[in-house]
Order: C-alpha cells, then sequence, then structure tokens
C-alpha cells in the first residue's frame, strides 16, 4: 500500500512537528515546512531519535513566490499531495485601539492568507484526482473575542470562516476540509508571545487578564502530541466532522461562549475587580483561572 504523501506547515516547532513525527510514525510520507533549512535541526534529530523520516521542504507561508517554488520542489519530488495540515501561524497581541494596521495585515497575512496560499498549491491536483484533506489548525481564539489579543482573533476567526467556504466548495469534489481548534498547548509560540503594549495605559487590566488566562492554561497545557492525534483522526476517520477542539480549555471555553448570552459578554468586560473578573470567567467558560 502507498503511503499517503502529507505537507505539515511550519514543521519546526510546537504542533507542527509534533504532527510532522506523528504522522510520520504512522505510515505517512511527510513534507515538513520550513522557512529556512538549516535551522530544521531539532526536528530532524528527533526525527532521527525516534526512527521517522520527515523530508524538509523550504517556504515562507507568507510570501506567494516561495509557496509557489516550495510547493512545486514537493509537488516534483512526490507527484502529489494527499494531504495538507495548514498549521504554521504566529500570535498577536494587542487591544483593537493600540493595534496599528500594519500589526493586523502582518499577523492576517500568515495565520489567514498563508493557509490560503498553501491551499490553492494543492488544490488542482486534489480536484483533479477527485480526493484530498486540507486541516487547518485555527484557535479557539477564532471562536470568541480572546482579551487583547484582536490581530490573533481577527486572523483565526477569518481563518474559521475561510475554512467553512473551502468545506462547502471542495466537498463536489471529494475533498474533505476539517478544522483544529486548540486551546492551550504546549509550543514556543507562549514563550514569543509576551507583547502587553499599553501604550495608551488604559489597558493594563485587559492585558493582565490575557495572561492570567494564559498564566493558568500553561499550568495545564496539553501536548502538542495530542493535537497531532486529532489531526491524524481528522485525516483518517470514516466519519468527519467539520470541527475538533483539543488541548487545555478548549472544548469548555467554547461551549461556555456559545451558552452565553450577549449581556453575559458585556458585563464580563466591564467587571472592574480583577478577582471578580476571573471568578466570574471561570464559571462562565468553564476553566478555573482564579488560582494564578
Amino acid at each position: 500500500m502507498t503511503s499517503p504523501i502529507t505537507v505539515v506547515t511550519g514543521a519546526n516547532s510546537g504542533i507542527g512537528r509534533a504532527t510532522a513525527l506523528h504522522l510520520a510514525a504512522n505510515g505517512h510520507r511527510v513534507f515538513g515546512t520550513v522557512r529556512a533549512l538549516d535551522r530544521a535541526e531539532k526536528l530532524l534529530a528527533l526525527a532521527e531519535q525516534e526512527g521517522v523520516d520527515i523530508e524538509l521542504a523550504e517556504l515562507d507561508v507568507a510570501d506567494d513566490a516561495s509557496v509557489e517554488r516550495g510547493f512545486a520542489d514537493i509537488l516534483e519530488r512526490a507527484g502529489r499531495v494527499d494531504h495538507l495540515v495548514n498549521n504554521a501561524g504566529v500570535g498577536g497581541n494587542g487591544v483593537v485601539e493600540e493595534c496599528s494596521s500594519e500589526q493586523f495585515l502582518d499577523v492576517m497575512n500568515i495565520d489567514l492568507v498563508g493557509a490560503i496560499r498553501c491551499s490553492r498549491a494543492v488544490l488542482p491536483q486534489m480536484r483533479e484526482r477527485g480526493s484530498g484533506t486540507i486541516v487547518n489548525v485555527t484557535s479557539v481564539a477564532g471562536r470568541f473575542g480572546a482579551m487583547a489579543q484582536a490581530p490573533y482573533v481577527a486572523s483565526k476567526w477569518a481563518l474559521e470562516g475561510v475554512s467553512e467556504e473551502m468545506a462547502l466548495e471542495l466537498a463536489a469534489f471529494g475533498i474533505r476540509v476539517a478544522i483544529v481548534e486548540p486551546g492551550v498547548t504546549k509550543s514556543a509560540i507562549f514563550g514569543k508571545n509576551i507583547e502587553a503594549p499599553n501604550d495608551t495605559g488604559a489597558y493594563g487590566a485587559h492585558y493582565q487578564r490575557m495572561f492570567q488566562m494564559y498564566a493558568a492554561g500553561i499550568q495545564q497545557a496539553t501536548d502538542a502530541v495530542e493535537v497531532a492525534r486529532i489531526i491524524q483522526h481528522a485525516i483518517e476517520t470514516d466519519e468527519p466532522e467539520l470541527r475538533y477542539q483539543v488541548s487545555w480549555g478548549a472544548a469548555e471555553m467554547v461551549a461556555g461562549r456559545d451558552a452565553m448570552s450577549a449581556a453575559d459578554w458585556f458585563a464580563l468586560g466591564a467587571t472592574a475587580d480583577d478577582a471578580e473578573y476571573a471568578r466570574r470567567f471561570s464559571e462562565l467558560m468553564g476553566v478555573d483561572i482564579t488560582g494564578v
């Protein structure tokens, strides 16, 4: 039986690296995309340690020409792509008032348009063949307004919408689209995502509350391999779903937000006392952030 050919973007760290290694260990021929081949030493070392093979492809999801070159290289080597995991992304902190247009555009270019670029690169041959899977890794922050993370929320919310659009458009061609929505997962992204600009001086509490939620999550963060297993399931299952929540707080927070009224949402944002905010957030969203 021929191994399925799977491309995982952003394979150098976090969820992408865990997914590339996990799929390779479970019979996939994996191409991991990285922005620079000479910075993939840890990925290759882990692959060797685990006795699996990861083939590298150099591309930057933020650049049209780079994506075109990278996927041309993959298709030349492999002949086809059966599954694409759009994982590459960045965080983006800031309240709406304090974020520049450039900040929004930069995050959207990577997190949203990057996934679109990579999807466009594989869709012609998937459509012609009448099969394929595209898994878009979004975030629980794509399902509700996450305090002081406006660029990230915007990009992930937009990717959720584009994913629904793709699922509708591509079903007629036998192409499956799945959305994976991680909560707090062990990843290098949290070490990089520490900005709290507060340029106006008006939003100190907002940044503090964002960090409190993540501090609670990091204490209980789920190993990235759990996300990798969900991605494998989304690719291989005979009973596909459109959305999958995974990792700390994901299912609870999505369910909690879906159950909230507009009045509850407005009241949560208007809460002045930090301790009361943490208590009320925990009660409404189904995760405990009061002990941090």
